[in-house]
């Protein structure tokens, strides 16, 4: 099963996320502030991460950066309130394969979601 791990502090998005995931079939792993979602990301099979940025203890910017420096394929999508443009650049230059903002579509991250993972599993053919 494909395991989607959401690294989000406020816990009314990450049990809808959550929900809508397992809903299309997905495993989920949660986590509620930086460390202990980056602990997750490089210790578990992890095919994807949804990253809010406005972390406590480590904020997404820096989860991103050492998740991408181990797991360099993982895609990693940020969902944030954090909605300038230099916002999303300095987000997408961190390592962020793609970035919404909040308030957001559950349907549309859905969708975004499994193209970054189809993405993923036509590169590693």
């Amino acid at each position: 099963m494909t395991k989607i791990l959401i690294i989000e502090d406020e816990r009314r998005i990450l049990r809808v996320v959550r929900d809508a995931l397992e809903e299309k079939g997905f495993t989920v792993a949660a986590a509620g502030d930086g460390p202990t979602g980056l602990a997750i990301a490089l210790k578990e099979d992890i095919a994807l991460v949804v990253l809010d940025l406005l972390l406590p203890g480590e904020n997404g910017l820096e989860v991103c950066r050492k998740i991408k420096r181990k797991k360099i394929t993982i895609p990693i999508i940020m969902l944030t309130a954090l909605a300038k443009e230099a916002d999303k650049i300095t987000g997408l230059e961190y390592g962020a394969d793609d970035y919404m903002t909040k308030p957001f579509s559950v349907k549309e991250l859905i969708a975004r979601i499994q193209a970054a993972l189809r993405r993923v599993e036509i590169h590693a053919r």
